[in-house]
């Protein structure tokens, strides 16, 4: 419950689309940690932010082979937590990657 509020400022205060990426494993491997207590060890790489994806998120074929994963992937809201996330997070990206874009342009002339 205490994540989201978190996720939501650190995206906002996100100043690269390198920062954005992290910040997103790291609000992932928080949830993953509160779902599984402990069941599963994720790492930062483990899910990872994939703006150009649908949905655009990617979890590790490791932590997909977790038997506890599948079941609480199969039977609960985690897909679509995980989506309007990731959905949250991309359109964040999108933005940063396009005013990095201008900012190189001005810089440049």
């Amino acid at each position: 419950n205490d994540i989201l509020p978190k996720f939501r400022k650190q995206i906002s205060e996100a100043e690269s689309t390198e920062d954005l990426k992290n910040v997103f494993s790291y609000s992932m491997q928080e949830l993953f940690r509160q779902i599984f207590a402990e069941k599963i060890d994720i790492g930062m790489d483990d899910v990872r932010l994939m703006p150009d994806n649908q949905p655009p998120f990617a979890i590790s074929p490791e932590i997909q082979a977790e038997e506890a994963f599948a079941f609480v992937w199969n039977n609960s809201d985690l897909p679509n937590i995980m989506t309007r996330l990731s959905e949250t997070a991309a359109h964040r990206y999108l933005h940063l990657a396009k005013n990095l874009k201008k900012t190189e342009a001005k810089i440049r002339m």
